[in-house]
């Protein structure tokens, strides 16, 4: 079962850092460096008490997460402001995904484990971290769909919050894609569609003053490094808002496309493209 990457009409021209940019680039990426691996380093050693002590569940290293995400936008000079928090109840939570910042944006105030394609695990450095925080990884292949089901009924049985992005693909961040149902099929297990909510949540960007409103999106075939460098050498950075919204419970919907479609309108309903 493959999953098409967004494409937009015309691509932005992600331009390299000019001048002192560079040694924004040098400060921040130093920094941010140390933090990231630092902060992995001191994971990975809790997590060897925490994991013979609790199994599957992880009631001290995510707080390492959200530390990490939170001091990563203080060193990139983005402001994160969020609005509500992520709820108590046992479940998932779906949001709009429009860049890599996403993984920072949404882990920065509340706890989350994502749900993140198999290709992701081998990726240098990002695929390490991935790793280590908790990340469920998957292959879109309907015949593993018992395996996936089994594993998110554990992790979600363990009390994990596990995070999905339904639109399949990132974007510009200036749109929100229809939600594929897909994946919102294991909520309805006899297991687990009594027992859990679904929250839905929307990340806006908003972009430097007098930039490109896409200019922290990251979709289609847009390098990673040039687009981490041209953010990492911007002077006058702009800000990302995450909102929680209300939960609803799994078993107030008939099937998955009717809760599908609900998250995809209650996550539009706060982003900029349906505010106009």
């Amino acid at each position: 079962m493959s999953q098409p990457t967004w494409i937009s009409d015309d691509d932005p021209v992600v331009e390299p850092p000019r001048g002192a940019g560079w040694l924004l680039v040098l400060l921040r990426g130093l920094c941010l460096a140390v933090l990231l691996f630092g902060g992995l380093a001191i994971l990975l050693l809790v997590r060897l008490i925490e994991r013979p002590v609790h199994g599957v569940d992880r009631p001290w290293t995510p707080h390492i997460t959200v530390f990490v995400c939170r001091m990563a936008f203080r060193i990139m000079g983005i402001r994160y402001t969020a609005h509500g928090h992520r709820m108590d109840m046992p479940g998932a939570v779906v949001a709009n995904h429009s860049s890599w910042l996403d993984i920072f944006a949404l882990n920065a105030g509340e706890r989350v484990y994502f749900v993140s394609k198999s290709e992701v695990a081998g990726w240098p450095g990002i695929g390490w971290l991935a790793k280590a925080t908790g990340t469920v990884f998957i292959n879109r292949d309907r015949r593993e769909a018992a395996v996936q089901k089994a594993v998110f009924e554990e992790r979600l049985g363990a009390g994990h919050k596990l995070l999905f992005f339904p639109e399949g693909t990132s974007t510009d961040g200036m749109r929100v894609l229809p939600f594929k149902p897909t994946l919102f099929a294991a909520f309805f297990s006899d297991e687990l569609r009594d027992a859990i909510w679904v929250q839905p949540v929307t990340v806006v960007y908003h972009a430097p003053e007098g930039g490109d409103p896409r200019f922290y999106g990251w979709w289609g075939e847009m390098e990673f490094g040039s687009h981490l460098l041209a953010i990492l050498g911007q002077w006058r950075q702009g800000r990302v808002e995450v909102f929680w919204h209300a939960p609803v419970r799994v078993a107030d919907f008939a099937d998955r496309k009717g809760l599908a479609k609900a998250m995809e309108i209650a996550v539009a309903a706060s982003h900029p493209a349906a505010r106009g």
